[in-house]
């Protein structure tokens, strides 16, 4: 016997549609129906019929083989032969993330084809893989922001035992997983859930419309369809974490908050689970409530996302001014989060005409989550740009070392390790209707910055999605080959050195007067020192003593050091070890050697093992 359940308080009659078959179901109080059917299988599909309507997929669908538009289709979590048993995470203070988007990091677009690529990961360093969203959207392409059906895995990734051979696939590497999911709207496409019940309400308003209803009548089922939507991934999918989109935006005035609820019932699910489990937060409020405990009156998350770091270094790079860029000094607010976690925590912001964020001082930098590039600080360009096609490599790498080495967690968004020269458009599969609408809303917001409209890809054509896919053969290529070893000796160093674990402060010195080109930033025995002048640079380095170099990036031209001081041709990154580290002298090819760049009484040595326990963390000469 199998019970179909529905909670749908809207219509007076609802019937379940089995094959040919109609099947009135019963009202089992608080707006829910239910009926128990024998005989049926896993594999069958099904569907509700609502006052003799539809029939419409079911909210809670595990399965949804023909997309948002077709039947729901019935699934048996237990057959599935996990072999992860024991799998236990790496904590999220000492991850690597590395943010993907199923359907364009290869060129299937598949959960099976993304298991090929995971040896690449294992090798950079990466410890977290970060799914963009997965869950059902309208069509088969689309970034996964506008889901409809929370509890189904993406039909065109491979559905729900792709999914699981993926996760399983990860864990056998040594890889923890998040997911990404998306509380705060839903997606217009495809979207039958209002038929059943309140789930959106006009009482506040968003972006998209119709808030989320957290806090109405009716708001306890929609607040237990999201806390269930988060234990499903996190137990029937054995991720590891969530990360939560724009929480911001998600509208509650309930005396307990949608997210310190859902904190509390991961809680219970980790004790349950027996190993951990990590909420990280999006968040433009800079508000370090998000992850302060519930104890001390916040919500309890793992971590926030730092939009501060990313748009510091971005102006920095780049010198862009427009938009959310005017409020950040490039260098100045870098070194600022630095010491700060947030560049604004409470200052004055041009940009939105007010004081913003507060003060994060307090808290270990290991609960904030940094990035030189993500989703959408790639894909909300007009034409997509990823930073390496906006800088030169030698800023590039520099701006890797600043992020990379920093006490902030890194996030690597997919291809940046090995400077993608592929786009990251915005693209959609929406019907005709919702598509036209979604295309000129797009191009002009566009056109209002001074973009010419030919250069506006159109999100509903095929082509922007194909040319959105990361091409393979770059990271091969020698431009490609360079970079990625560039980040692999990164990470290397951030695991073998305990003075660059994240968590342990960070203090910077900068120059010269005005506009800042050069930094130096010292984490207890460790320098990186950078210059993304045009011209060469003296950086005197922070803290007494002579210094090893460890990993050095300087083109053609070499660091020379004076004294307590460096002399950097333009784009040069070099990270220094202080002596009582005993870090050893790795430089790049042709990059300066340690007898060049250190005093010639340092001598060079090599860290423990470093060199056999991360193969091709090196660079091969």
């Amino acid at each position: 016997m199998t019970t179909f359940r529905v909670w749908a308080p809207i219509p007076e009659r609802v019937e379940l549609a089995l094959a040919d078959e109609r099947v009135p179901m019963c009202p089992a109080g608080g707006g829910r129906w239910e009926v128990d059917v024998p005989g049926v299988e896993a594999g069958t599909d099904y569907g509700f019929l609502l006052d003799g309507e539809g029939p419409f997929p079911d909210p809670r669908s595990p399965w949804q083989p023909a997309g948002v538009f077709g039947p729901s289709r019935t699934l048996d979590h237990a057959a599935f032969g996990w072999t992860d048993r024991g799998w236990r995470p790496p904590p999220l203070s000492a991850a690597v993330l590395y943010e993907l988007h199923v359907g364009t990091f290869t060129e299937a677009g598949t959960f099976e084809a993304a298991i090929g690529r995971l040896d690449h990961l294992v090798g950079l360093g990466v410890t977290h893989v970060e799914l963009m969203p997965v869950n059902e959207f309208a069509g088969e392409r689309g970034w996964g922001y506008d889901g409809v059906l929370l509890f189904s895995p993406h039909h065109a990734y491979g559905g729900p035992d792709g999914m699981k051979r993926f996760v399983d696939a990860c864990h056998a590497r040594g890889v923890a997983v998040i997911v990404d999911v998306v509380y705060n709207h839903l997606g217009p496409g495809g979207n039958h859930l209002p038929r059943f019940g309140p789930y959106l309400t006009e009482r506040h308003r968003t972006p998209w419309g119709g808030a989320v209803n957290l806090d109405g009548p009716g708001s306890d089922e929609v607040r237990r369809y999201l806390l269930d939507n988060a234990a499903a991934w996190l137990r029937d999918y054995h991720a590891d974490g969530l990360r939560i989109d724009a929480v911001h935006a998600i509208v509650d005035t309930s005396a307990v908050h949608l997210l310190e609820e859902l904190a509390g019932e991961v809680e219970a699910l980790e004790a349950h689970l027996g190993r951990s489990l990590a909420l990280v937060a999006e968040s433009d409020l800079n508000d370090p409530r998000l992850v302060r405990s519930r104890e001390a009156g916040g919500y309890g998350l793992a971590a926030v996302w730092d939009d501060d770091v990313h748009h510091a270094l971005h102006v920095a790079l780049t010198g862009e001014r427009q938009r959310h860029y005017a409020d950040f000094r490039g260098l100045e607010d870098f070194a600022r989060a630095l010491s700060e976690n947030w560049a604004y925590g409470g200052r004055e912001s041009v940009f939105r005409g007010r004081r913003h964020g507060r003060p994060a001082g307090d808290l270990p930098p290991s609960r904030f989550v940094a990035f030189l590039q993500n989703h959408d600080q790639v894909g909300n360009r007009a034409a997509g740009e990823r930073l390496s096609m906006l800088v030169d490599d030698d800023r590039l790498a520099a701006a890797a070392a600043l992020l990379l080495l920093s006490p902030f967690v890194p996030l690597l968004f997919m291809g940046e390790e090995w400077a993608a020269t592929t786009p990251f458009l915005y693209f959609t599969d929406h019907v005709a209707d919702l598509g036209e609408a979604i295309r000129t809303g797009r191009r002009s917001e566009f056109v209002a910055e001074g973009i010419p409209t030919a250069e506006i890809p159109d999100p509903q054509d095929p082509a922007t999605f194909r040319r959105s896919k990361l091409d393979w053969r770059e990271p091969g290529a020698r431009r490609g080959r360079r970079m990625r070893e560039w980040y692999a000796a990164l990470l290397s160093l951030r695991r073998d050195l305990p003075d660059l674990a994240a968590g342990r402060r960070a203090a910077a010195t900068i120059g010269p007067e005005g506009t800042p080109r050069w930094i130096a930033v010292r984490r207890g025995s460790v320098v990186v020192a950078c210059n993304l002048d045009v011209a060469p640079r003296r950086v005197p380095l922070p803290g007494a003593g002579a210094a090893t170099v460890l990993l050095s990036w300087s083109g053609a031209s070499r660091p020379t050091r004076h004294g307590d001081a460096l002399e950097l041709p333009a784009g040069a990154t070099v990270v220094l070890g202080i002596p009582e580290s005993r870090a050893q002298a790795v430089p790049r090819p042709g990059a300066a050697t340690p007898s060049e760049a250190s005093s010639p009484s340092e001598p060079a040595s090599r860290p423990s093992g470093s060199g056999d326990r991360h193969p091709g963390a090196h660079p091969a000469p």
